[in-house]
């Protein structure tokens, strides 16, 4: 009779570390594509803080171009066309500066370019893990 108990347990202890390892390998697979996800986000937010910069690098090249035409417009007259095209290249620019603080808040957003919450995700799998196979040893 002790030897079925014995071999009941060890039948017991097999079935365990198959279900162990079948949940390691979901784990695993679940956290590789959480990672992916976490990339492609990043990815997209770096694409937009991109796209922002070239934004601000149009508006700050429409800002030069209506301060060249105001300082063209300051020879030729004396006063009115000149100081409206100051307001306006003044305009272009500071529309440029607020494109490029979203842009780099974006990028900033985006980096480092890790999965860093699919990486706190395993630390806390592999933590729970050790506690399972230090409760199992018992």
């Amino acid at each position: 009779m002790a030897v079925d108990i014995t071999e009941h347990a060890d039948n017991r202890s097999t079935d365990l570390a198959g279900d162990l390892a079948r949940q390691v390998t979901t784990l695993i697979h679940h956290e590789i594509e959480l990672a992916k996800v976490e990339m492609s986000d990043k990815g997209k937010r770096a694409g937009i803080g991109a796209g922002m910069f070239g934004a601000a690098a149009v508006l700050a090249l429409f800002g030069l171009g209506a301060l060249t035409a105001c300082a063209v417009a300051a020879l030729a007259l004396v006063l009115a066309v000149w100081l409206s095209a100051l307001i306006v290249g003044a305009a272009y620019l500071l529309a440029g500066g607020c494109a490029a603080l979203v842009g780099r808040r974006q990028i900033a957003r985006a980096t480092p370019p890790v999965p860093t919450e699919a990486m706190e995700s395993s630390k806390e799998d592999v933590t729970w893990l050790k506690t399972q196979a230090k409760s199992a040893k018992r």
